[in-house]
């Protein structure tokens, strides 16, 4: 039989990729996105979709039921993928715009994850990959929201790692830097929604650095930034190695944050990535 693989965050981006790429390599994908639109839309590319919204519990529940509807109650892997980026200085973000990033980026993760938990366990085998992020292990200014979820995912994760030891559950997060995806336009509206821009002394900063970047009408690719085909191919390392790695980084960026918090003391590092 065919493995069988949940993939969240599928209407573009990492998600999408990944969905495309293994259902062509023989994996049964269920591909779930937030809006109804961009599940029909996946449908109409030839993929099994369903809607799933992180911060919404019931649609969470119903997800996994039709999941396990398709596979017969069974299920191999489960792709957490779907989130967002928020720009704006720690100071200037309201607490209802961490609180609503962390019930998407976060929180319903978890919902997600708990419910599968004992599908795997009772089969006695699983793969959960957490699609994390170089800001799970290093700051930068500007991203605080968005640092601190994927901060909360990479403790999450290495404690749910060890409270699965034995079971046959792999817990694994992939750390990408800089990819190719939507993630900037998706930030917009909650810059536009939680971020106090005029009544700050970042304002400047924001206007001739953040905002031109953030609402750029052209895409430019960063330096050292690879299409969603590099994270797909750590994706299904992950999943078809017998003895996966508990990390495995994408792009070059993430090496070398990688490798300087290791080695260097926490001020300079602090000078690195300020002058990021």
């Amino acid at each position: 039989m065919a493995r069988s693989i949940l993939i969240t965050g599928c209407s573009s981006g990492i998600g999408h990729h990944a969905a495309q790429a293994l259902s062509k390599q023989g994996w049964q994908v269920l591909a779930t996105c937030r809006k109804q639109e961009d599940v029909d839309r996946l449908a109409d590319q030839g993929l099994t979709a369903h809607r799933l919204d992180y911060t919404d519990t019931e649609s969470i529940a119903q997800a996994v039921d039709w999941a396990t509807a398709q596979t017969g109650g069974q299920l191999d892997a489960l792709f957490n993928n779907g989130a967002y980026a928020m720009g704006g200085a720690v100071e200037d973000t309201a607490t209802d715009g961490f609180r609503a990033i962390f019930e998407t980026n976060f929180f319903g993760w978890h919902e997600l994850t708990r419910r599968i938990v004992p599908i795997m366990r009772a089969q006695g085998q699983g793969r959960i990959v957490q699609c994390s992020s170089v800001l799970g292990f290093v700051a930068a200014r500007m991203r605080g929201p968005y640092t601190a979820t994927k901060h909360a995912l990479e403790g999450y994760s290495d404690v749910l790692r060890l409270e699965l030891h034995n079971t046959g559950i792999h817990v694994i997060l992939l750390e990408p830097g800089p990819i190719d995806t939507m993630i900037r336009v998706n930030a917009q509206p909650h810059y536009d929604k939680w971020v106090e821009k005029h009544d700050t002394p970042w304002a400047p900063f924001y206007r001739k650095t953040l905002e031109p970047r953030l609402y750029a009408t052209e895409s430019k690719r960063d330096r050292f930034e690879l299409t969603c085909e590099a994270t797909t191919a750590k994706l299904i390392k992950a999943l078809d190695s017998p003895r996966p790695r508990v990390r495995y980084r994408v792009t070059t960026p993430t090496y070398i944050a990688w490798y300087l918090k290791r080695l260097l003391p926490t001020r300079w590092l602090d000078r690195v990535l300020l002058k990021g």
